[in-house]
């Protein structure tokens, strides 16, 4: 009865996650018959050759970003929960976010404030804001494993992470105080986060950053499944804590990293689905719940970004709104169907 159960829990997951993925190609601000888009995707000239632009060059490459970026964010949610052992911690407690906002704030705001004309350097246009908020974001995780070597609570380092967040949300108001209005507009809209800004030729340095933080934590399954029971049942087990606490904060770093520099900061989606994904399996168990959270959290986030785009209409609305308004009532649905059958 059980094995039924979870048969039939990964086929809703897996149906859920191809019919999202296979929407956000065909939703969108200018309309493209169903027909059309089956047509473009088997690799035949449509009827019109814009929804070939459309769909090939913006439409799969958002859908394949969301795919990734929601793997990666609740991939690194459950890591992260399960290290601290708080159910409240999410991607972007270790300063990641922060250190990459700053990064972005320094390229779009501090240009400004130190009169640099950045049309003279073309290069970092190409690169575009990927390149400065990854090297905001790789710096805060340096800054935190070097602290670490200091620190044996995981307590401890998370409120290092969160004081190193709002040191530089500190630094990214002053820039805001001294900017221009336009490059303040620039910075804001890139706040909102969106999947669309990803290219064909930027997508396989971010797919390849979060299969780098996959793949870190696809061997520490049974790790993790100690840890959630505390540092010395750990120990007990035979877990070398120390180590396997660096790799799991470089993989969650790394994936909230690679997320944030590429989309922007993506919110609720790491604290969400791992929350979602225990209730649903009814397990604690990280070997189910690894694959679990990386199916669902790409569905969330194809479903999101379906959402946010409004089709039908130009406007597109922020993303961060968007997977908060989706994932606050799921959340508080779960929390209190637990503690009613509990």
């Amino acid at each position: 009865m059980k094995q039924r159960s979870f048969f039939w829990h990964w086929t809703f997951l897996f149906v859920l996650l191809l019919l999202g993925f296979f929407l956000s190609i065909c939703l969108g601000s200018v309309p493209i018959p169903f027909k059309q888009v089956i047509v473009v995707l088997s690799g035949q000239s449509p009827g019109q050759s814009a929804w070939d632009e459309i769909i090939i060059n913006y439409r799969l490459s958002k859908s394949f970003t969301a795919l990734l970026a929601g793997a990666a964010l609740s991939l690194a949610g459950l890591q992260l929960q399960t290290l601290f052992r708080n159910p409240l911690a999410e991607p972007y407690v270790l300063g990641i976010s922060a250190g990459a906002g700053l990064g972005v704030a320094f390229f779009v705001l501090g240009a400004a404030v130190v009169d640099l004309e950045l049309d003279r350097y073309q290069w970092l246009y190409d690169a575009g804001i990927a390149l400065p908020a990854l090297s905001g974001a790789v710096a805060v995780l340096i800054l935190i494993l070097w602290l670490s070597h200091f620190i044996r609570q995981d307590a401890t380092l998370l409120v290092i992470g969160l004081m190193v967040g709002y040191a530089a949300g500190a630094l990214i108001n002053l820039l805001t105080f001294f900017s221009e209005a336009e490059r303040i507009q620039s910075f804001l809209l890139w706040t909102f986060g969106s999947f669309g800004g990803t290219s064909w030729q930027q997508l396989p340095v971010f797919a390849g950053l979060v299969l780098l933080g996959l793949g870190l934590t696809f061997f520490h399954a049974k790790s993790l499944n100690a840890l959630q029971m505390g540092e010395i049942y750990a120990r007990s087990l035979g877990v070398e804590v120390k180590r396997v606490r660096n790799i799991l904060i470089v993989s969650a770093a790394l994936l909230s990293a690679a997320v944030t520099a590429f989309c922007g900061p993506i919110a609720f989606i790491g604290f969400a689905v791992p929350h979602l994904c225990r209730s649903f399996f009814r397990t604690a168990d990280h070997r189910q719940l690894i694959p679990a959270v990386l199916v669902c959290g790409s569905a969330v986030a194809l479903f999101a970004d379906i959402v946010a785009q409004l089709p039908g209409n130009a406007k597109i609305l922020p993303l961060n709104s968007i997977t908060a308004l989706l994932g606050a009532p799921l959340i508080i649905w779960v929390l209190l169907k637990k503690k009613y059958h509990a």
